[in-house]
Order: structure tokens, then sequence, then C-alpha cells
């Protein structure tokens, strides 16, 4: 019995460490670029592929919900060779720009990938190994030599080089409460205007930022995060340079006691 104890204790220490959200940890052997390069990498393919299967926002939720069920067999095989064609680029022979764009891309269409090799399934936490909370931990593509994680390119890479909060808002998980999937890849030449529309369209959804009796209800991602959006005076700052809906004064206004909330359910179009 007492091993018993042991063990169930060690597997619930286990899913609390593993769900929270990974510092920024700089991966300094990507923390280079070439800012000579005029090289522009295509991400057509995962354009295509998003307006075909991503197209859809429901109204409900304000998320952007894939059609997995509907994915052909060939566009699955498509899907696949624009990783394989990112993977055997070295991101380093790219200015930063095209970098960012490289590694959000990569990161959006390698977790679609997942959800589409192991679908169907009822939400991306429930991929990975038997203690793990998700797959984000998992080696899922090779870059340059290295085996990279999801949680390599968002914590290792992303945050630590670009140090941009929009981060947040670009990469996706695959679950209704985190930021859409942007409708298409995001690309150097408008990066700016991407990014500040995928934060635009999170932060003016009841995802981000709800009022519930009088309590301000706001997305966990600010929670686990909190270190790239500052004290809780920077958020709401953050939060009202965006928002435009009816409750600005009392988001505005707004001192008492926060809650965060987050659906982990796929985003399924059903």
């Amino acid at each position: 019995m007492a091993k018993f104890i042991s063990f169930a204790i060690s597997i619930l220490f286990f899913v609390s460490t593993a769900s929270a959200a990974p510092k920024s940890d700089l991966w300094e052997r990507w923390d280079l670029s070439n800012e000579a390069s005029d090289v522009q990498v295509s991400h057509a393919q995962w354009s295509i592929f998003l307006s075909k299967y991503a197209a859809y926002v429901d109204p409900a939720t304000n998320t952007r919900l894939v059609d997995y069920s509907a994915v052909s067999h060939k566009d699955h095989r498509v899907l696949k060779a624009y990783i394989s064609m990112l993977t055997d680029i070295d991101p380093l022979s790219l200015n930063k720009a095209e970098q960012f764009a490289y590694w959000v891309n990569l990161y959006n269409a390698a977790t679609v990938d997942l959800i589409l090799d192991n679908y169907p399934v009822k939400s991306i936490t429930k991929l990975g190994g038997f203690f793990s909370f998700g797959p984000w931990n998992e080696e899922i593509v090779e870059v340059s030599g290295e085996a990279i994680t999801l949680n390599d390119i968002e914590h290792r890479i992303l945050r630590p080089i670009w140090k941009d909060k929009r981060i947040h808002y670009a990469v996706n998980c695959a679950s209704i409460g985190c930021p859409n999937l942007y409708v298409e890849a995001f690309q150097s030449s408008k990066l700016e205007s991407q990014l500040e529309s995928a934060t635009r369209t999170f932060i003016n959804s009841d995802k981000a930022v709800q009022f519930i009796n009088g309590k301000l209800i706001l997305s966990e991602i600010y929670n686990w995060y909190a270190v790239d959006f500052g004290d809780e005076k920077s958020l709401i700052q953050h939060l009202l340079n965006y928002y435009e809906g009816p409750l600005y004064q009392q988001l505005q206004s707004y001192s008492g006691e926060i809650e965060y909330q987050y659906d982990w359910k796929l985003n399924e179009k059903k």
C-alpha cells in the first residue's frame, strides 16, 4: 500500500509539473542569422492547407476550427512534404524575419500533423507518453542535425530570441482555448500586420477577456506566461492596447481578483 501511495503521489507530481509552462531558456545554437540573405521560404502549401481545412470560425467560441476528419490522405502527405521541405532548410542561413516565419509555421504545421497522425483524439493533451501532458517534449522533427521538440521551438528559440509577447498569439496548440490558428501561413513580408491581427483577434474574444458576475476572467496564457506580460498593471495595459469591446472602461478600472481559464478540447470542426 505504501508503495502504491508513493507511486500515486509521484504521478500527481509529474502531471502537475508537466502541465506547467516551461521557462524561456535560450538554445544558443539557433541565435544566429544571415541578415544579408534575401531568400524567401515558400509557405504556399501551408496556406493552401489552411484555406481548405481551417477556414471556419465557430461564432460560439471565436475559434478557427480544423476539419481534421475531412483531410484527405493526399493532402496529409502534402502537409508532411511541406514539413520535410522546412526541415531540409538550414534556418541559420535566413534573415531574422524569415526565421521567425519559419519557426512559427513549422510549429503550427507539425502540431496539425501530430493531430492527424493520431486522429481521432479529444485533446492534444492525450498525446505523448504515459507520463506526459501532451506531446510538447517529444522529438518531432530534425533540423540541421538537431532533434527538435515543440517546446524547443517555442521556449528555447522563439521566446528567448525574439522576446515578443505576440509569439503567444502566433503558435497554436490545437485547442479551443488557444489563440486561433492563423488564417494563412506567416510570411516575413507581412509579419507585423499578421502578428497584430492575431493579437487583436484573440484579445477581443471571450477566450482571452470576459467578465462574469463582475469578476475579470482571463486566458490561462496570461498566468502561465506572466513573465512575458509583466505585472498585473502591464498586462492590463497590454490588453487595453488591443481591446475594442464594450467593457473597455470596466477593464481599465478593474482592481479585483483575476481568474484564469483554458479549454483544452480539440479545435475540431465536427
